[in-house]
């Protein structure tokens, strides 16, 4: 693990993951310096200096990259403005609910995104499926070089990742690359559908997970039988609570496994394991809800996949890194351990050896990805070479 700042976590965090997204590493020693001493500060006043200094830098690219447009460089352009997007996503993460002016740094990050995505000629779109009265959002990226109906498999966000972050992380691509097409979703709780629509968690992630299969099942360019899932850190409970719910999904997929997430919500409270973002329970309270510690904990009570895995009769991998200091091991050896009826299940555990030891592999998710994808590959009929 990148740490940067010796004893901020959650920053290290997020700055190995604007790395695995692809920022540049001269750009975040010039975001970062200035911020040693803020680390030690209170959240507010340390995800404030954040902020401030990373939004800089992704606002300093966007007008390069208005520069290279003005002159018909729109490559070039739109490479600045993929990662001006992960400078302003990554801010964006640590501000507090509420906190002023997080809304617009969203939407301004949205914008960026959506630019760059354009200008670079990327294989990515943006889709909407329809849910309870609404939509979600989500990133679709086609299989390559497959004719006909082609596999593809669902990925799902973890507590407070975005579609564009898994996105950018690379899974997609290296799917893409194997014949398989990808469709990433902010489901509730998560990313657009709780920021933009006020669509909260639910532990019945089949509620929404069965729509999305409604959707797929209308586009012509997916085979209905090879849809799988995937989920990242609390994705871990999503995707296997789905799967074991909704039958026509072909196979399952955890990268970070999360068995009890209501047990870990236990162990936060007394200060075990280390937190994903700064002001976590107010986070976790506006993603679930409740209107304080006490009613969220009675709903946290039901995230939890004991007594489902049985119900899986498809092939599942279970993949964690070694070293996680936000979910023990335990928890991928336990889920592992229930999925006594999938035809083909397998427990991966990273080590130093292939990296990829911490939380869902953010420290060095390359290899991890492509062992995911290889094996999703595999699973669904797809090639690996």
């Amino acid at each position: 693990m990148f740490r940067y700042f010796p004893k901020h976590y959650v920053w290290n965090l997020s700055v190995d993951l604007a790395i695995e997204m692809g920022a540049r590493i001269g750009e975040i020693e010039q975001m970062c310096a200035p911020l040693l001493n803020a680390s030690t500060q209170p959240d507010a006043e340390a995800s404030a200096a954040f902020r401030a200094s990373w939004s800089a830098m992704a606002d300093k690219l966007c007008a390069l990259a208005q520069e290279d447009e003005a002159q018909g460089r729109l490559l070039s352009a739109g490479e600045k403005l993929n990662r001006a997007a992960i400078y302003y996503m990554t801010c964006e993460r640590l501000q507090g609910h509420g906190a002023p002016g997080r809304a617009a740094l969203y939407s301004t990050f949205l914008d960026t995104f959506a630019r760059g995505l354009r200008l670079s000629h990327e294989n990515c779109e943006r889709v909407e499926i329809p849910y309870a009265g609404t939509h979600l959002s989500a990133l679709y990226v086609r299989a390559e070089g497959v004719e006909g109906p082609a596999p593809i498999l669902v990925q799902v966000n973890g507590l407070d990742s975005t579609k564009e972050l898994k996105y950018r992380v690379g899974l997609p691509a290296w799917l893409a690359k194997r014949g398989i097409a990808s469709l990433i979703v902010d489901q509730p709780g998560t990313g657009e559908a709780i920021r933009l629509q006020g669509l909260k968690a639910r532990f019945d992630s089949e509620h929404w997970a069965s729509r999305v299969v409604d959707y797929l099942e209308t586009r012509a360019d997916i085979d209905p039988g090879r849809i799988g899932l995937e989920g990242v850190s609390l994705g871990g409970y999503y995707c296997p609570r789905a799967v074991a719910f909704e039958p026509r999904f072909a196979c399952g997929v955890v990268w970070g496994a999360n068995h009890d997430w209501r047990e870990v919500q236990k162990r936060r409270l007394a200060r075990e394991g280390d937190f994903p973002v700064p002001h976590y329970w107010e986070h976790v309270r506006w993603v679930w809800g409740g209107k304080d510690i006490d009613e969220f904990m009675t709903i946290a009570e039901q995230v939890h996949l004991d007594g489902i895995l049985d119900r899986i009769r498809v092939p599942f991998l279970v993949t964690h890194g070694e070293q996680d200091s936000q979910i023990p091991l335990k928890w991928a050896e336990r889920t592992y351990a229930q999925l006594v009826n999938s035809p083909k299940r397998e427990l991966k555990v990273f080590t130093p050896r292939e990296g990829g030891v911490q939380h869902s592999s953010f420290d060095n998710s390359i290899n991890a990805g492509h062992y995911i994808a290889d094996w999703v590959a595999e699973t669904l009929g797809a090639r690996t070479a």
